[in-house]
């Protein structure tokens, strides 16, 4: 078992720290009394190869492949559920050893259709769709076997893939773990992640407040009825009041760029709806089911990569599926929740890079 505190180290003398200059707070995160700036990303690269896969249900699915055609594959596994896109996913990777594939899950991103519209169906997709989607295209793209690359959400299927299909995975690198357990979800939608975030709280509550919602009862159900009302302006609003609560919570240090980035009123639909629906039904796993098939994964080489402050997951999750799953190496970071939090983004590379053969 290998766990360590990594980036969490206080300097030892007042004259050994590097102060930023005003204005600088936004790219970089405390790891003790130190700043670590974000420079730990491969340089951006363009898609090799790109298109639509057809999955069924009348769902195209997008997906690109950068990086050596010949290169060791895997597969990168976006948050949300409906997060979707982005570019900086290919650069947790080397180009130069990996065959880097990237795909948007069900009506988010390039696929199609999309959640924000009226054509998609919501009942053809949950997470077992999206595991069987995985499955096609490792198929589709002649992969014997994949490394799997997720966090947030995109640990949980990643979870949830790799314990369906463990024969085909060669390694995990997982961050700020997820499983859906109705605690995890009480924590940050009903009470908890509020006390520390109140400020951003009383926005996402507002639509809840406007509505008549009674907060004795789950807000998550509440936000069902709102982000699918007959009324576009309700949904629309409830949809970027979801969004950005996640958003604005989501980094160490508040990030205005951030908030902005995810502020897109078709984006901010489609995420809530997505995110949302899955929530209402737990996912699709019964209670704390990903932790407990865990331990068909011990022979699987794992990172886990966790930040300590993180909200919307917070660590005890990660503690929870180390205790079923030991021989992965749970590395605890000085961070919140993103993946671009510098400490995060370290540990990924580095995990990643010892990876590649």
């Amino acid at each position: 078992m290998t766990t360590a505190d990594a980036g969490g180290g206080v300097a030892g003398a007042a004259s050994d720290l590097r102060l930023p200059a005003p204005g600088d707070l936004s790219s970089m995160v405390v790891t003790g009394a130190q700043f670590v700036p974000p420079d730990a990303l491969y340089p951006p690269i363009e898609p090799y190869d790109s298109g639509m896969l057809d999955v069924g249900d009348g769902q195209l699915v997008y997906y690109e492949q950068s990086g050596r055609p010949d290169g060791k594959p895997s597969v990168f596994v976006h948050g949300g559920p409906g997060g979707g896109g982005g570019t900086d996913r290919r650069r947790f990777f080397d180009p130069q050893r990996y065959r880097i594939i990237c795909f948007d899950q069900r009506q988010c991103g390039a696929s199609t259709p999309h959640a924000s519209t009226a054509a998609s169906d919501p009942t053809v997709n949950t997470t077992w769709h999206l595991v069987a989607d995985l499955e096609r295209l490792r198929t589709h793209l002649g992969v014997d076997r994949w490394l799997v690359f997720g966090g947030s959400w995109g640990s949980s299927l990643a979870l949830a893939y790799a314990e369906t299909h463990p024969d085909r995975v060669t390694e995990m690198v997982l961050r700020g773990i997820f499983t859906l357990r109705r605690s995890e979800l009480d924590w940050y939608y009903n009470d908890g992640a509020g006390h520390i975030a109140p400020e951003w709280w009383d926005v996402f509550c507002e639509p809840l407040r406007r509505a008549g919602h009674d907060f004795a009862h789950d807000n998550i159900g509440g936000y069902h009825r709102l982000l699918w009302d007959d009324d576009p302006a309700i949904a629309r609003a409830a949809g970027l009041a979801w969004t950005r609560w996640e958003a604005a919570t989501s980094t160490l240090l508040f990030s205005p760029a951030h908030v902005e980035s995810m502020s897109d009123p078709d984006y901010a639909l489609a995420f809530a709806r997505i995110e949302n629906r899955f929530f209402v039904h737990g996912g699709w796993f019964t209670e704390g089911q990903l932790i407990a098939d865990a331990r068909r994964l011990r022979d699987i080489p794992a990172v886990i990569v966790q930040g300590r402050y993180d909200l919307p997951c917070p660590a005890t999750t990660a503690i929870d599926l180390h205790r079923v799953w030991p021989e992965a190496d749970l590395r605890m970071v000085l961070a919140g929740h993103s993946a671009m939090e510098p400490n995060i983004c370290r540990e990924l590379v580095a995990a990643t890079d010892r990876f590649a053969g």
